[in-house]
Order: structure tokens, then C-alpha cells, then sequence
């Protein structure tokens, strides 16, 4: 005889799979309307939170395409660093397209900035967070701008290892309706890659209007339910995991996995170089998150840090950015 705690989880399981059918019937019906939408009817103004090299690199791709948008930090100095890099970002992007300074100088105008966290979202139509990967400072954010963005305003996070449904928990029901995940990769302005993640709670329209508003800013977007590190990272971090730990065993050297990589799997980089390139740190923090408490991956020794790399976070050996990883950089 099954439990009420089984029988309990095969309805959810059930559920769940009943909303991953109904979302995917909705778009196979809705495919040929997604290139005819145009998402600037519904979304003229984008508010982002935080001023770093993610937060920066959405409000330059989208303003370039044209939007409005509003970028805020805790303080001016982050702001104006972040908007350097931005400058410079768009300066490298207008020689490849062959556009003039006018071109970089029109589309630092459509950024607006503040370090007013509730006006920030003032009239936007889409608040897109990239704040520190903390689930509380998340939630303590949206809870904040639930009370004073439009009813219609559409929330997502940029989070990389989170699960939506929890970075939203302090939103209204109402509010969970228009959540989701909008998942950028580094560096924004080249990464051509969007992963928006949705909930059990997120209107199935929505995500055709989402989609739409990818393409305008010249990416690419895929489609995921709300689970750990959606596509790329549940894929990437065990990756990544077996690397480390072929090495750590004395099995191959961080060199020669590399290039095995690269020549035997055809890919561009191999996962030591990307780890140095993403930066030690961001990896370290999913992979912990998810060990101690993600549903499904709780306990996974897959994910459980070695103590080479606790080792090499507490030296500061980060990768690219502080000039060691597991390579060594000029």
C-alpha cells in the first residue's frame, strides 16, 4: 500500500508533467506567431539591477536594440565603472558593425541611471535582476519592487544556479504569473544564448512574448522548466566536475584534458580554460549550492567542491579576472 507522502509526489510529478505539456502544446500552436510579435508594444522600458559586467552587458544589448532602460546599483561608483565598461563594450561592437561614435553615443542615451532601487522600476514593463547570486538579498529585492512596479510589469532573474520559483517567494501570486528567468551568459554582448526558465505559476503567453523580445535584441532563446542551473549550467557543471576530478586523481594533466577536449570533442575551449574564462568562483558557488540543498542534487558528490578548489577560492586564484586559475595570465 503507497504512503500519502508517495502518492503525495507522483501527483506533483504528474502535475508538473501535465504544465510541461500544456506549455509545450501552447507553443508548437503559437510557432509561427513568435517572428510576427513585436515586443516593443508591450515592453518599452526595461529597468536592471546591478551594474556589473552581466547587468551592464543587458542594458547595453538592450538599448542597442532600441529600448529604454533604467540601470541601478547601490552606489554611483559602481554605476559609473559599470557604464565605462559598457562604453567600451559598444565602442569594440560599433567597429564590427562599421557604426560611427554617434552610433555608441545614441545608445548610452537610451541608459538612464539611479541608485533609487524603487524608482528604478518607475514605469518599466520588464525588471531584469543581476544581482549577487544570494537567494535572501533576491527575494528581499523583489518583494520590495513587487509593492510599487506596474501590475503588468513582468520580473525575471539572471540567476545562474537559483530556482525561480524560490528567488520569487516573496512575490504576489499575481506577480508569480509574470516571474521567470531570463538567463544571460558572459560576455552579454557576444553570448547569443538566452535560457528563460519558467515556473508551474508563469502564464503560458508570456513566454512567446519573451521569446520574441530575444530575438529582437539579437539573441537566441531556449526554453526550460524551473530546475537547477536549467540547461547549460546542469550540463557544464558535471562536466566541468569530472574534469577536476580526472585531474585531481593524477589520471591526465589540466593541459592535456584540454586538448583533448578541444580536438577529440570539437569544442572551443576546454573546460579548464572555461572555468578560468567564467571565473572559479561563480562555478565553486553553484556547485555548493547545489551539494548542500538543491532538490534532486542535495549530497551529489558531483558537486561537492574538492578541496583543490576550496583551496585555490581562499588564495583568490579565480581565473582570468585575478590573473591566476588554473592557468597563469600577464
Amino acid at each position: 500500500m503507497s504512503s500519502p507522502s508517495h502518492n503525495r509526489a507522483a501527483s506533483s510529478k504528474q502535475t508538473a508533467l501535465r504544465r510541461q505539456q500544456q506549455v509545450l502544446d501552447h507553443l508548437q500552436g503559437q510557432k509561427q506567431q513568435t517572428t510576427e510579435l513585436d515586443p516593443k508594444s508591450t515592453i518599452r522600458h526595461i529597468a536592471v539591477y546591478g551594474a556589473g559586467i552581466m547587468g551592464g552587458g543587458i542594458a547595453q544589448v538592450a538599448a542597442q536594440a532600441g529600448y529604454n532602460v533604467t540601470l541601478w546599483d547601490m552606489k554611483q561608483a559602481d554605476i559609473e565603472r559599470g557604464l565605462i565598461l559598457v562604453k567600451k563594450s559598444l565602442e569594440r561592437t560599433a567597429k564590427k558593425l562599421q557604426k560611427g561614435s554617434e552610433w555608441v553615443d545614441q545608445t548610452i542615451r537610451r541608459i538612464s541611471t539611479t541608485t533609487d532601487q524603487l524608482q528604478a522600476c518607475s514605469g518599466a514593463d520588464l525588471v531584469i535582476e543581476a544581482i549577487v547570486e544570494n537567494l535572501e538579498i533576491k527575494q528581499k529585492l523583489f518583494g520590495s519592487l513587487d509593492a510599487v512596479a506596474k501590475p503588468d510589469c513582468i520580473f525575471a532573474t539572471n540567476t545562474s544556479s537559483l530556482l525561480v520559483r524560490d528567488v520569487m517567494a516573496s512575490v504576489s501570486s499575481s506577480r508569480r504569473q509574470k516571474s521567470v528567468a531570463l538567463h544571460f551568459f558572459n560576455p552579454v554582448a557576444m553570448m547569443k544564448l538566452v535560457e528563460i526558465a519558467y515556473t508551474d505559476d508563469t502564464y503560458v503567453g508570456l513566454l512567446e512574448l519573451l521569446k520574441a523580445w530575444v530575438y529582437d535584441i539579437g539573441k537566441t532563446p531556449v526554453l526550460c522548466r524551473d530546475t537547477p542551473g536549467f540547461i547549460v549550467n546542469r550540463l557544464l557543471v558535471p562536466y566541468n566536475s569530472e574534469a577536476r576530478m580526472l585531474v585531481e586523481r593524477g589520471d591526465a594533466t589540466i593541459e592535456d584534458v584540454d586538448t583533448a577536449m578541444k580536438l577529440g570533442a570539437g569544442y572551443p575551449m576546454g573546460p579548464f580554460e572555461l572555468m578560468d574564462m567564467a571565473g572559479l568562483d561563480i562555478g565553486y558557488h553553484i556547485m555548493k549550492g547545489w551539494y548542500e540543498s538543491a532538490p534532486g542534487l542535495k549530497g551529489d558528490v558531483r558537486f561537492k567542491p574538492t578541496a583543490q578548489m576550496e583551496q585555490m577560492i581562499r588564495d583568490g586564484h579565480l581565473g582570468r579576472k585575478t590573473g591566476q586559475g588554473y592557468y597563469k595570465y600577464k
